[in-house]
């Protein structure tokens, strides 16, 4: 009887501490976030709407980019709320790294990491408020606040990025879980959701 308790609350313990079917999802996490990142990167977004080529730019841009697939794999049944999960933690786990690896201190990566989360989670939700309601100028809106953050950007540029990300929206809602599961997501070349 003991070593039967002792062995439910070790299963039960490694279960709370994320240890037993922690790679599950892992590996597809990772791989739906390259994806991400490779559309985020896409250069016609910065030639074409002048978002702004730095730090910040690609932080908001992967984080769109982001924010749609999480969406996509949260309408899913199981399992694709899990793997909507592992691209978040994909994405502040390189968030991390990249962190460290531009020299910030140990002791604060940790603050700009939470820093990046509350600034992903507000923007997301800004974003899905309006994608809910199909209202695309309250979406052109909040991408101008957030990837501009201030500076005004060239004419109609937030309008074209909301109409981009809404045209990424629909071509991911046409994409299935056998795929999503196994790390396999497209994204529209940005020239073509832009058009």
């Amino acid at each position: 009887m003991a070593a039967r308790a002792r062995c439910g609350l070790g299963l039960f313990g490694l279960k709370l501490f994320g240890l037993l079917g922690r790679n599950r999802h892992e590996r597809a996490g990772y791989e739906l976030y390259a994806a991400v990142v490779a559309a985020a990167r896409d250069s016609d977004l910065y030639a074409r709407l002048g978002v702004p080529d730095t730090l910040d730019g690609r932080f908001d841009l992967v984080g769109l980019h982001a924010f749609l697939l999480i969406r996509r794999l949260g309408s899913l049944p199981e399992p694709g709320p899990d793997l909507a999960q592992a691209v978040f933690d994909a994405m502040f786990n390189d968030m991390d790294v990249n962190l460290r690896e531009l020299g910030v201190g140990d002791l604060s990566v940790g603050r700009k990491v939470r820093a990046m989360w509350e600034a992903f989670h507000g923007r997301s939700t800004a974003y899905r408020a309006a994608i809910e309601a199909g209202d695309a100028a309250a979406l052109a809106a909040a991408l101008e606040r957030n990837v501009w953050r201030g500076a005004p950007p060239r004419a109609g540029a937030s309008a074209e990025l909301a109409r981009a990300a809404l045209a990424q929206d629909a071509h991911l809602a046409g994409q299935g879980l056998a795929d999503l599961g196994k790390g396999i997501v497209t994204f529209l070349p940005a020239a073509e959701a832009l058009a």
